[in-house]
């Protein structure tokens, strides 16, 4: 799959969001099932207080949202979560978590514009989630990886069996993720970040 190229920030910065040092900014869209740890994983990497548009969860979305597995969560995203990360004196990174029910899919064309590319959390109870994702940023031509999220009560697989049930080629990277913890958290973007290197090095018939 193509991989899009970062565009250069522009215009003037406040002094107290960007170091005057950055040059690039690369979007980069966290996604995943209902329930399986976007809004944490940008609230535990972002630098600045983060952005989220969390709703208390009433018994009607009860009846449309399947909280399966994930019975004591009690608010959930209803637009998107923005943060913003610093990896390097000139590179930051534009975190845009996606809400995880289909409902809301249709937010998504505008997370997506402009995105270099998307880390997908996986959640082990309810691998099946993931499928409809993947799908979705398959047919947008989006790159991704499978960061698999750590939950206490979340049963544990072996990575390849994991890659053969939700049929990931070999080439995209998964990894394990604790989406409370800021350093795993940004391994996870990291990981996406050296994939999309790949992509732009390795001929596509290579892939």
């Amino acid at each position: 799959m193509d991989c899009r190229i970062s565009e250069p920030v522009v215009g003037p910065r406040s002094e107290d969001t960007l170091p005057a040092s950055v040059t690039t900014a690369v979007k980069v869209v966290i996604v995943g099932g209902f329930g399986v740890g976007k809004t944490t994983l940008v609230g535990s990497v972002s630098e600045i207080r983060p952005l989220t548009t969390e709703e208390t969860m009433t018994q009607a979305s009860a009846d449309v949202d399947d909280i399966a597995g994930v019975e004591r969560k009690t608010e959930t995203t209803v637009a998107m979560d923005f943060g913003r990360i610093t990896l390097s004196d000139k590179l930051v990174l534009y975190l845009f978590g996606t809400p995880g029910q289909q409902r809301f899919w249709f937010l998504w064309n505008g997370l997506f514009e402009g995105a270099l590319g998307a880390v997908v959390l996986i959640d082990t109870r309810r691998l099946e989630d993931s499928f409809d994702v993947m799908s979705q940023l398959e047919e947008r031509g989006v790159p991704f990886v499978i960061a698999i999220n750590a939950f206490p009560d979340a049963p544990a697989y072996p990575m390849a069996e994991l890659r053969a049930a939700m049929d990931i080629p070999d080439t995209v990277p998964m990894i394990d993720c604790d989406a409370r913890n800021r350093g795993s958290s940004r391994d996870a973007l990291l990981s996406l970040l050296r994939y999309l290197h790949t992509l732009t090095t390795t001929p596509p018939e290579s892939r």
